[in-house]
């Protein structure tokens, strides 16, 4: 690895991101252990309580060994940006800074950690006349509609996100209808990053062919652990007699396939292997969105303890420590 050039009297502060279930958080926690440094969460599930292990949050073990951002720190019903996100992880890498202490930035959604390393350009607000048409659109037109017609206008940021993502699906459509440019576009234009920072940002890369037999194992492990019962408890306190409603925080893999087997859509073992099966997709997306939007220093993922200690080292090399 190398060390991207920047100004020496900056701090480094290591992001690490890749694909879902490629080992950033058991590689983040090893290597802040040794510096005794924090970490700042750049997942946009995990900051929301209740939702454990679905989003396969630090154990308490661990969140008693170091000191972690951004967990367990939204209700399921607040609204919480990627703007937002970035915001709030500078001013704490700053006050962790001034503590003297070292940070670590570890997450894979995709959004959080391009904000964080780019900022985000000045996009527009909300059109209700034009959002109101794009839901109805929505409605009785379908998702897939929608999605294609993104697809063809603004590829790249279609390949961020798939047709049951409306939210963000309906949002780029309306900020196209409202500018005549693409986000895509737009993120080209104005970005604010914080440059008193040093960012060192490092994707982990493993074969395909591991990495999805990581995400099917992490999958039964998570079944194993009570993921059942955790969608349970959550349908029951957000979903049930809610039916209208859409909370985007509970649009997750994992959750969102399980409610459809409470709601009598699935069998169990269906809704298992449609979670691995949108987990594969999503890491294909993440893959996507990292190779095409953001200039990262691949490096190979850990696969045992040994590799894992040898990279969390080089990760410690970074901040100037032996």
């Amino acid at each position: 690895m190398t060390i991207l050039e920047t100004s020496p009297e900056r701090k480094p502060v290591v992001v690490i991101t890749g694909p879902t279930a490629s080992g950033k958080s058991v590689l983040a926690h090893t290597a802040a252990k040794i510096l005794k440094a924090e970490i700042i969460s750049a997942d946009s599930r995990q900051i929301y309580r209740g939702m454990d292990i679905g989003t396969a949050k630090p154990s308490g073990k661990m969140l008693e060994e170091v000191t972690y951002h951004c967990i367990s720190e939204k209700e399921i019903e607040e609204e919480y940006s990627a703007g937002d996100f970035a915001s709030d992880a500078i001013l704490r890498i700053r006050a962790i800074h001034k503590k003297g202490f070292d940070v670590i930035v570890v997450g894979g959604s995709t959004l959080y950690i391009e904000g964080l390393l780019h900022g985000f350009a000045e996009l527009p607000g909300k059109n209700p006349h034009i959002r109101r048409e794009l839901e109805e659109e929505l409605k009785t037109a379908g998702r897939n509609v929608l999605y294609q017609r993104l697809k063809s206008i603004d590829p790249q940021q279609a390949a961020t996100l798939d047709p049951s993502k409306t939210q963000r699906l309906v949002r780029s459509l309306e900020i196209i209808a409202t500018t005549g440019k693409t986000v895509t576009e737009l993120q080209g234009f104005g970005k604010n990053c914080c440059r008193s920072i040093r960012f060192i940002p490092l994707g982990l890369s493993m074969p395909r062919g591991e990495l999805y037999a990581r995400i099917n194992k992490r999958t039964d492990d998570m079944m194993t652990s009570g993921l059942l019962d955790e969608a349970k408890q959550l349908y029951r306190l957000y979903r049930k007699n809610k039916t209208g409603e859409t909370i985007n925080a509970l649009e997750t893999v994992g959750y969102k396939e399980l409610f459809e087997y409470l709601e009598g859509k699935h069998t169990l073992e269906k809704a298992v292997e449609l979670i691995k099966q949108h987990t594969r997709n999503y890491a294909k997306r993440q893959l996507t969105f990292f190779r095409n939007r953001l200039n990262l220093e691949w490096v190979t993922a850990p696969h045992d303890r040994k590799s894992l200690d040898k990279l969390a080292n080089d990760l410690i090399r970074f901040y100037g420590h032996r």
